[in-house]
């Protein structure tokens, strides 16, 4: 991706929240001039990875694969049960725009359509060698049960929420108009905790074209 995109689609990502009345901290608008200034009291937003995460999987086209993601807390898996063993992510998801097909293998998570149009989610269960299985499964939708067909496609409205357990597929879009969407999870670990049915790329390789008017949360300066 191009730096000029990020900052855009950071920018886009700001209007956005602040027009769902979404507030974010104060250090989501730090330069990475700012960022240089800040020492180790800051040092929980850089180990735990918070902040920034605009990725297009690796895929080279973000308005057709991609996700405008913001980590607001989160534990440092090194930390195990000594740190925090939860998390907390906005996200913005576009039609048309599709979060590529994975499963965690540790992490639970809740998807939460905080506003807008319809979160649509296809979901399939994994076999043990990690492709689709043919079986029906369990979901709890808002804390009701739900059986499920392979490659269901589920679709919530705002206010609605899903359980997702480890090893089950989901891909996302949104439906109609952008979506908030929340996400309430165990510790988000980016570098082991992803499986992507398709190889993909977690970060995107970035073209620096222009210079950055945000730190991502994998680029702050120690």
């Amino acid at each position: 991706m191009k730096r000029s995109e990020i900052n855009g689609y950071i920018e886009r990502a700001l209007v956005i929240f602040s027009h769902s009345n979404y507030a974010l901290p104060a250090w989501a608008t730090f330069t990475p001039a700012e960022w240089k200034t800040k020492g180790a009291s800051c040092n929980e937003i850089r180990d735990c990875a918070l902040g920034w995460d605009i990725t297009d999987f690796g895929k080279g086209n973000f308005e057709k694969e991609g996700l405008t993601l913001f980590t607001l807390r989160n534990g440092n898996p090194a930390d195990g049960a000594n740190g925090k063993t939860y998390c907390e992510k906005l996200m913005i998801s576009y039609p048309g725009q599709i979060t590529p097909m994975h499963f965690h293998w540790k992490k639970m998570e809740d998807i939460i359509n905080r506003s807008g149009g319809k979160l649509a989610i296809q979901l399939w269960k994994a076999t043990p060698d990690e492709k689709f299985s043919d079986e029906s499964f369990e979901v709890k939708i808002d804390g009701i049960a739900r059986t499920l067909k392979p490659g269901e496609i589920v679709r919530l409205s705002p206010g609605e929420s899903i359980c997702l357990t480890p090893y089950l597929y989901h891909k996302f879009w949104a439906e109609g108009e952008a979506c908030v969407v929340g996400e309430v999870s165990k510790v988000n670990d980016d570098n082991n905790d992803n499986r992507f049915y398709e190889e993909l790329g977690r970060f995107p390789e970035i073209i620096e074209d222009h210079p950055a008017k945000y730190c991502l949360c994998n680029e702050y300066p120690f």
